[in-house]
C-alpha cells in the first residue's frame, strides 16, 4: 500500500506540474499566481503587483502628456494613442485579476483536487491529460506570438531604428515618449533607467495579456476534461460492474453539479477581463490594421512586420478566448446528448427520470461571456473582425 500511494503521489505531482507550469511562470512573475514563500517572501505577490502598476503608470503619464501637449502629427498621435490605450487596458485587467486572486486560488485548489481523484483511474487521467495538453499548447502559441513581437519591438525597432535629429542633436528614442519638460530623460544614466522601466512596463503588459488567455485556457480545458470523464461514464453506465445503477447515476449528477459550480466561479473571474479584452481589442486591431497600411505606403518594411506580428498576436488571443468558449458550450451540451444516445430504455423508470434531470441541465450549456454582454464563441470572433474592419474604414476616411 505505501508504494502504491507513493506512485500515486509521484504521478499527481507530475500532472500538476505539467498543467500549471506555464501559468505559474507567467502569472507568478507579475504577482497574480499564488506562490508559497515564508517570511518576507509571503508579500512577494503584493510587491510584484505594486511594481507592475508603478511601471505601467511610469510609462503612461509622461506619454499622455506628450500626446496632449507636444505631438502635432495626427498619425503619430494615433500610433501613440494605440500604445497608451493598450497600456491602460493592461492595467485595468491587472487590477481585475489582482482583485480576483482569492477566487483564482479557489479554482486552482479545485483543479488540484480533481487531478488527485484522476490518479486512481488511468482512463480518466488520459482524458484529462488530452485536454490539459490543448490548454498548454494554446498558452504556448499565445506567449510565443506576443513575447516575440514585444521583444522585437522593444529591443530592435525602438533602439536601432527610431533615432531622430532635432536642431542637429540626436534624440535617443524611448518606447513611450516623455513630456518635453522632462529634459533629463536624455541624460545618462537617467535614459537607461527610464528605458529599463519601459521594458518592465512592456513585459508586464504582455504577461497580463498572455496570462489572462492562459488562465482561461487552463480552467476551461480542465472543465472540458471533466465533462469528457462524465461522458465516458455515461457510455459505460449499463455495462460497468460494481455499484448499482442508482449509485452510478448519483456520482454522475454529483460530478456534473460540481463542474457547473466550478464553471460559475471561472465565469466570475474572467467575465470582466474578457469584456475589457474584447472592447479594447476591437480598437487595437483596428489601429494595427491602420498602422500596417501607413507603413505599407511608406515602404517601412521593418515597422510593417512588427505591427503585423502584433496584429496576429491580438487576433490569436481573441481567437483563443472564443475557441475555448465554443469548446465549453459544445462539450457541456454533449452530456445531454449522451444521456439520450445510451440504451436508456433498458433502465427502470426511476433511473430514466434521473437522466431527464441531467438532460434538462445540459439544455442550458455552460458559457463564457464578455461581461455578460456577449457569449464567447467563434461567431463572436467573426463579429470582432468585421467590427474592426468597419472602424478601420471610418478611421481612414477621417485621417486620409
Amino acid at each position: 500500500m505505501p508504494s502504491a500511494r507513493g506512485e500515486k503521489g509521484s504521478s499527481y505531482q507530475q500532472d500538476i506540474q505539467y498543467v500549471f507550469k506555464l501559468n505559474n511562470w507567467i502569472l507568478g512573475s507579475i504577482g497574480i499566481w499564488p506562490v508559497s514563500f515564508r517570511g518576507i517572501g509571503r508579500h512577494a505577490s503584493k510587491i510584484a503587483i505594486a511594481l507592475g502598476n508603478l511601471a505601467l503608470s511610469f510609462a503612461m503619464v509622461p506619454c499622455a502628456l506628450h500626446i496632449v501637449y507636444d505631438e502635432k502629427d495626427i498619425i503619430m498621435k494615433l500610433k501613440l494613442s494605440g500604445l497608451l490605450a493598450f497600456c491602460f487596458t493592461a492595467m485595468t485587467k491587472y487590477c481585475i485579476l489582482a482583485i480576483r486572486r482569492p477566487k483564482i486560488l479557489h479554482c486552482i485548489e479545485c483543479v488540484k483536487n480533481d487531478w488527485w481523484q484522476m490518479t486512481t483511474f488511468r482512463s480518466d487521467r488520459e482524458l484529462m491529460l488530452k485536454y490539459a495538453t490543448i490548454g498548454r499548447n494554446l498558452t504556448i502559441i499565445s506567449a510565443s506570438f506576443m513575447y516575440t513581437a514585444g521583444v522585437i519591438y522593444y529591443m530592435i525597432l525602438i533602439p536601432f531604428f527610431s533615432e531622430k535629429k532635432i536642431n542637429n542633436q540626436t534624440v535617443r528614442p524611448l518606447v513611450y515618449p516623455t513630456y518635453s519638460e522632462f529634459r533629463q530623460s536624455q541624460v545618462s544614466p537617467i535614459y537607461e533607467i527610464v528605458y529599463v522601466a519601459h521594458c518592465m512596463c512592456g513585459y508586464t503588459m504582455y504577461s497580463i495579456t498572455v496570462g489572462a488567455c492562459g488562465l482561461a485556457a487552463l480552467f476551461v480545458t480542465h472543465t472540458c476534461g471533466q465533462i469528457q470523464v462524465i461522458v465516458s461514464r455515461l457510455e459505460e453506465l449499463l455495462n460497468s460492474k460494481g455499484p448499482s445503477i442508482h449509485q452510478r447515476i448519483a456520482v454522475i449528477v454529483k460530478d456534473h453539479v460540481r463542474i457547473v459550480r466550478f464553471s460559475a466561479v471561472v465565469e466570475e473571474i474572467l467575465q470582466e477581463v474578457c469584456l475589457v479584452e474584447f472592447t479594447s481589442s476591437v480598437c487595437t486591431i483596428c489601429l494595427l490594421e491602420y498602422y500596417c497600411i501607413v507603413d505599407w505606403q511608406d515602404d517601412n518594411k521593418l515597422s510593417l512586420s512588427i505591427y503585423f506580428m502584433l496584429f496576429i498576436s491580438f487576433c490569436f488571443n481573441i481567437y483563443i478566448l472564443c475557441y475555448i468558449g465554443e469548446l465549453l458550450m459544445e462539450k457541456s451540451s454533449q452530456i445531454g446528448s449522451m444521456c439520450y444516445m445510451i440504451n436508456w430504455y433498458q433502465l427502470s423508470p426511476r433511473s430514466v427520470r434521473s437522466l431527464i434531470l441531467i438532460i434538462s441541465m445540459s439544455s442550458h450549456p455552460i458559457k463564457l461571456s464578455a461581461g455578460g454582454m456577449a457569449d464567447l464563441s467563434l461567431t463572436t470572433f467573426g463579429n470582432v473582425l468585421k467590427t474592426s474592419v468597419a472602424y478601420l474604414s471610418f478611421l481612414r476616411t477621417l485621417v486620409m
